[in-house]
């Protein structure tokens, strides 16, 4: 995988269009938490090959981190093409930022020669047993999805929260309607997956 420094927004929008997914890590250098940052998204990166990731010092590059309303470093600003879909704040371990890149790359994969499926968001944390029960069953129904883990980001907790009156994970979006819990029959339903193929 690819790690480019970018010296401004619009040197940002003209990488995010090389690639389907996008990353862009919002570090401040010499501070511990964006050195960490840092140093653990390199060493994922380096695991993977097909995933692009852009970084920019806060300290010098001062356009982007205004544009997406963040106001701490470091900050992983994820993109599908050039679409903002998520932040992910702090320093996480590299074994975080391989599953986000593997996660990207099996939508990726997924994409590819399938017809237009439904915009599907997935809620989750790490340590919810549904979730991952869930995420696995549309995985194995080549349903491509998003992944925003509410733990780690505040703002779409609140969102989320709003939307379902729950706090409850994990909460699954399909083209807008929200399903709470991992109900099958219900997401089979919104989703087209056949019952007796995915059994």
């Amino acid at each position: 995988m690819s790690i480019q420094k970018i010296n401004s927004h619009n040197e940002m929008l003209r990488a995010l269009k090389v690639e389907q997914k996008n990353y862009v890590l919002l570090y401040k250098s010499g501070a511990e938490a964006s050195d960490c940052s840092l140093q653990n998204l390199t060493a994922a990166a380096e695991k993977l090959s097909e995933v692009n990731v852009l970084t920019a010092d806060v300290s010098s590059v001062r356009d982007i981190h205004t544009q997406y309303q963040v106001t701490s470093a470091p900050a992983l600003l994820v993109f599908e093409g050039e679409k903002f879909v998520n932040t992910i704040k702090g320093c996480n371990d590299p074994a975080y930022y391989i599953s986000l890149f593997e996660d990207a790359l099996y939508v990726a994969v997924s994409r590819e020669g399938e017809k237009k499926q439904k915009r599907v968001t997935v809620y989750s944390t790490p340590t919810c047993s549904w979730c991952n029960t869930l995420k696995s069953y549309l995985k194995s129904n080549h349903i491509q999805f998003t992944d925003i883990d509410v733990s780690k980001n505040q703002q779409a907790a609140e969102q989320m929260v709003r939307r379902s009156g729950q706090q409850g994970v994990p909460q699954t979006d399909i083209e807008g309607q929200l399903i709470v819990g991992f109900d099958k029959q219900r997401i089979n339903s919104l989703l087209g997956i056949n019952q007796k193929a995915s059994n």
